[in-house]
């Protein structure tokens, strides 16, 4: 009699760095009467897929407030450079098969995301996976928010804050590229998380400013989901406004 067939483990981590850069605080910032962490640890909670929750921080501050609320929490290094470093770190403390990286700017996360995002691990091949959403006018000219470019199967071909495909000819021929956004959700199975900090710097990774970059000049595929639900990452005062208002609508 062939073995039973194990339903993989799944950890939703949410790495909450308090130094933001473009944003002081932002994970401590109050967003319609709460903190945005507040917001993204409980939609990640509302995803059915996640067999746990945990918040990751380089913050005391971060720390005393999860401990306040009862969020599971992980004090991490703050030498390290990158979300998915703060991942690693959570991974060599608590196994599973695959890891969600949940940004902790994205307290517009819906189920739907993360049922996407997990979607492509059907397949044996896919180490990485990340969502894309079709890119609204204001968008395809915003650095801010990152576009994507991928093959027919879905592979990403190349992550840009720059606007890709650029379009030559501007339509005169009578067509218009599809623009793409990526969303900043990822999913890795635990050997590719494993490979990312022994991985050579990334020129590109630098130069954009775009850590998923390392994955492809490292030859590690990263698969991209398409999904009709946009986020708003929370980069700027801007955006913060746009999603309290959001958020007070969904009250």
């Amino acid at each position: 009699m062939p073995p039973e067939k194990r339903t993989p483990r799944i950890l939703g981590v949410i790495p909450a760095r308090l130094a933001s850069t473009r944003l002081p605080r932002k994970v401590l910032r109050n967003i319609a009467g709460r903190p945005m962490l507040a917001w993204v640890y409980e939609a990640a909670l509302a995803c059915p897929q996640l067999d746990q929750v945990i918040i990751a921080t380089d913050s005391d501050e971060v720390a005393a407030l999860c401990h306040q609320q009862n969020w599971p929490v992980q004090l991490t290094s703050p030498d390290l450079p990158s979300g998915t470093d703060r991942l690693h770190a959570v991974s060599q403390l608590i196994d599973a098969d695959i890891y969600v990286n949940i940004q902790g700017d994205e307290p517009l996360l819906k189920p739907e995301h993360l049922t996407a995002l997990l979607r492509p691990f059907t397949r044996p091949e896919v180490e990485v996976s990340t969502l894309k959403v079709r890119c609204t006018p204001d968008n395809i000219n915003n650095p801010n928010a990152v576009k994507v470019v991928t093959a027919a199967d879905g592979r990403a071909l190349y992550f840009s804050r720059a606007t890709i495909p650029y379009n030559r000819d501007h339509d005169r021929d009578g067509t218009t590229p599809q623009y793409w956004k990526h969303l900043g959700l990822y999913a890795y199975r635990k050997a590719a998380l494993q490979s990312f900090p022994t991985l050579p710097p990334s020129t590109l990774e630098h130069t954009e400013r775009l850590e998923q970059l390392r994955f492809l000049e490292n030859n590690i595929h990263i698969h991209v989901e398409p999904t009709d639900h946009d986020t708003i990452g929370v980069d700027t005062e801007e955006d913060l406004q746009k999603v309290a208002a959001i958020l007070l609508q969904r009250r």
